[in-house]
């Protein structure tokens, strides 16, 4: 018999999430990557351009996408009945540097009146340094010492990336 948090089963059921901002506001999401994973296989993945409130983009040189790739994409509240169901049945969210895009997530809901839902975050930042003792623990690093292909700053990229990290960490006892 399975057991979603990992008890018997093949390990936990969580939604890796990664923000990318057009600038310093926290509400200015611009894209979003969502990777689910279930009994510790990934099982899908989504990745949404997001129209932010303000045509003013500082982090472009950062990510690459700017105001036109995003000035006829949905505003994050027309976007959550999408990405909502993703967080359905999840033990936790998984980020690098969780404080940010958890921040970024309840930011993006205030500013659309939404309830931010009301499941904990786990930090791979914080992972890699108890399971494998990485220094520097920034993304790039992890991910090239657990051999995990990255296009950093891509969100699509980058939640995979934490999924895959917060799945070896399972396997590894951690």
């Amino acid at each position: 018999m399975s057991c979603r948090t990992g008890h018997g089963g093949r390990g936990p059921s969580f939604l890796a999430i990664d923000f990318e901002t057009s600038g310093y506001e926290r509400h200015s999401a611009c894209a979003v990557g969502l990777v689910r994973v279930e009994d510790g296989e990934i099982v899908r993945r989504a990745y949404h351009l997001i129209r932010p409130s303000s045509s003013r983009f500082v982090f472009t040189y950062l990510h690459g996408i700017s105001w036109k790739d995003v000035c006829y994409e949905p505003h994050f509240g027309e976007l959550w009945p999408v990405m909502e169901p993703l967080f359905r049945g999840v033990e936790f969210l998984v980020a690098h540097n969780a404080p940010f895009d958890r921040s970024v997530l309840r930011a993006c809901c205030a500013a659309a009146g939404i309830d931010m839902p009301a499941v904990p975050f786990r930090c791979t930042v914080e992972t890699a340094r108890r399971v494998w003792n990485i220094y520097p623990t920034k993304l790039p690093d992890v991910c090239a010492f657990l051999d995990i292909p990255l296009q950093h700053h891509e969100a699509a990229s980058d939640s995979e990336a934490c999924a895959r990290i917060m799945i070896a960490a399972h396997r590894a006892g951690g």
